[in-house]
């Protein structure tokens, strides 16, 4: 008899696909940074899709030091502003716990849209408390609160800002306490946080594609049509074996399909920049519009449909050895319409 050889369908490794519970995207892994304090990260929205023609500085590639056609993504960048600053205790049995919290008295208006801010703010007080326990050496953590505006964004049709915790990293406590308090309050520009031509990973929140079935959200076979005596060849042939009496969770079954959140490493900048039109086409971006301030174009794809919230920091993988900011004679501004 052959002996079959048939892989299941579909990978297991992001089971159960549930929905993402919020799409500002949660970052459990921070980098370990330099001797310098340095916020951890940010966090943009995607535009769209573009190429540019740039110097390709790869070693030992087969195109090294010619001219090559590079797709990139393109996401608007504006400022992010701090609310507050967290500081976390050493993990327990229980997670790690909050120790205390600082929030600037200086908060945009737009951020009472999201959530309950304190009216009667004492940042000095707050911060000396905060200061007596990394002295004391409680301190494991320092995060910042920030947020960013998508208000001054023409192409995001909402106001409400999108509140995250970016890790401040490099340093010990007390120099990380010192590069906190000097934020607290004030605007974040991506540029403070990244250059051109760094390697960093991105999170987001996949397009949404609701209630699936198994064929299109494992890949499974069609069924033969003698197969199938109930008129559908998009079914599972069994739901397992009648012992165990239980349906395992590897059965591929119908279900929630996409919104969830994923994570790509080893993403490059290309380029950073301050003016929107050059990388806009004359008819802007499909789905988008007009890109005015900050961007960004990352090499590749991003997740995520066009308006959605992209963070971003530095890679936590791999080879991190930076090649510098690459040389782009030419980005397209070709209409994306056909």
């Amino acid at each position: 008899m052959a002996n079959l050889h048939r892989p299941r369908r579909g990978s297991l490794a992001f089971s159960p696909r549930k929905r993402a519970k919020s799409q500002v995207p949660t970052m459990r892994s921070w980098s370990e940074g330099n001797k310098e304090p340095k916020l951890g990260g940010f966090a943009g929205y995607k535009v769209g899709m573009t190429h540019v023609i740039m110097m390709d500085d790869k070693p030992k590639s087969l195109t090294e030091g010619t001219e090559i056609s590079v797709p990139v993504t393109v996401l608007e960048v504006p400022a992010m502003k701090i609310a507050a600053i967290r500081v976390y205790g050493e993990p327990g049995p229980y997670g790690t716990k909050i120790l205390g919290e600082a929030w600037s008295g200086d908060l945009d208006p737009t951020l009472d849209k999201k959530l309950f801010t304190p009216k009667k703010a004492n940042p000095e007080k707050a911060l000396e408390k905060i200061g007596k326990l990394v002295e004391e050496g409680k301190v494991a953590n320092i995060h910042l609160i920030s947020y960013t505006l998508p208000s001054l964004i023409a192409g995001i049709p909402k106001k409400t800002p999108d509140v995250m915790e970016n890790r401040i990293v490099g340093g010990d406590m007390a120099t990380r306490l010192e590069y906190a308090t000097s934020l607290i309050g004030k605007s974040v520009e991506v540029s403070d946080v990244f250059n051109s031509g760094d390697m960093i990973d991105v999170s987001a929140i996949t397009i949404g594609k609701g209630t699936q079935g198994p064929v299109k959200r494992w890949g499974i076979n069609l069924m033969k049509h003698k197969h199938s005596r109930q008129g559908s060849l998009r079914q599972i042939g069994t739901l397992g074996p009648w012992n165990p009496s239980r349906v395992s969770w590897r059965v591929p079954q119908l279900g929630q399909t996409g919104y969830h959140q994923r994570t790509e490493y080893n993403k490059r900048i290309i380029k950073i920049g301050e003016n929107g039109e050059e990388v806009t086409p004359s008819s802007g971006f499909l789905n988008y519009g007009e890109v005015s301030g900050n961007y960004l174009l990352l090499k590749g794809s991003v997740p995520g449909p066009k308006k959605r919230l992209i963070r971003l920091r530095p890679a936590i993988r791999g080879d991190k050895q930076q090649m510098g900011a690459p040389q782009v004679s030419y980005v397209s501004v070709e209409s994306k319409q056909g």
